[in-house]
């Protein structure tokens, strides 16, 4: 009985993009209802701002998947960093252009002629990636509001001085991402379970058990992920070799052990 219900809870945190695997805080609920407003502001440019593993990714995935069968959306979650490439994909999927000698220059001529009903939506998962040239690009694009960015960039120093660079001079919106506070990473980990039906993995979880998690984590969600993947991960192994555990609450040193699997403490 334990080895599915522990398979099951492990499957769950995966670190994956599935919109499935959304889960609704209030916090972020409210966030992500200021993002999909701001699509219809007459902003040219939206910045999904956060430190990694706060939910940038898993948001532009939500938005598009709710998104994509109302409005001309379009989701790009690896950076393309061939600038000629990343043009001509763009070209393909927004006006259904197919040309290999396609580059900035006539991608542009494109845009500009081209009449829509509709202003199409770019998101550009992990911005900080491209470089500084396509980054411009991207800028004055968006200058054309023929078509509408929305990116993520990781909340480091570096970045912090990407974002001026690029963004202080245009139309945008700042919509920053934060860790989880313990009480949230709490409803986090249940909720995943309780999507999944995992009840029993549910109740082994306590007070002290969040406690820890979240002194090791500091509400980061991915690595929450991982390591909540790796003490079901654990606790198979054990059903495996026969050998008895807990299974009312998680023991303290099994958090620790996935916390040294995953890296998130030295051993």
């Amino acid at each position: 009985m334990y080895k599915q219900i522990f398979e099951d809870s492990k499957e769950i945190f995966l670190d994956t993009l599935r919109p499935s695997d959304y889960v609704q805080l209030d916090r972020v609920y409210t966030i992500y209802n200021s993002l999909k407003a701001s699509l219809d502001k007459p902003l040219k440019m939206i910045l999904l701002y956060g430190k990694p593993g706060t939910g940038k990714s898993m948001l532009l995935s939500k938005l598009y998947s709710e998104l994509k069968d109302t409005k001309d959306i379009f989701l790009y979650q690896i950076p393309m960093l061939d600038e000629d490439e990343f043009f001509k994909v763009l070209a393909r999927d927004i006006f259904h252009t197919k040309d290999e000698s396609l580059n900035y220059t006539k991608f542009i001529d494109i845009v500009q002629s081209s009449i829509l009903n509709t202003t199409p939506i770019i998101l550009l998962d992990e911005a900080q990636l491209y470089s500084d040239a396509q980054m411009e690009r991207i800028r004055l694009l968006s200058d054309t509001r023929k078509v509408k960015f929305v990116i993520t960039l990781h909340k480091t120093n570096k970045e912090d001085l990407l974002a001026k660079e690029h963004f202080q001079t245009r139309i945008w919106e700042n919509i920053v991402l934060e860790n989880a506070t313990k009480n949230e990473l709490k409803i986090y980990i249940q909720k995943k379970l309780l999507k999944a039906n995992c009840f029993d993995s549910v109740n082994m979880i306590t007070d002290k058990n969040i406690s820890l998690i979240y002194k090791l984590t500091n509400g980061n969600y991915r690595d929450t992920n991982k390591l909540m993947h790796t003490v079901f991960e654990i606790y198979l192994q054990y059903i495996k070799t026969n050998k008895k555990i807990k299974t009312t609450y998680i023991p303290s040193k099994i958090i620790e052990m996935s916390a040294i699997h995953t890296g998130l403490i030295d051993a």
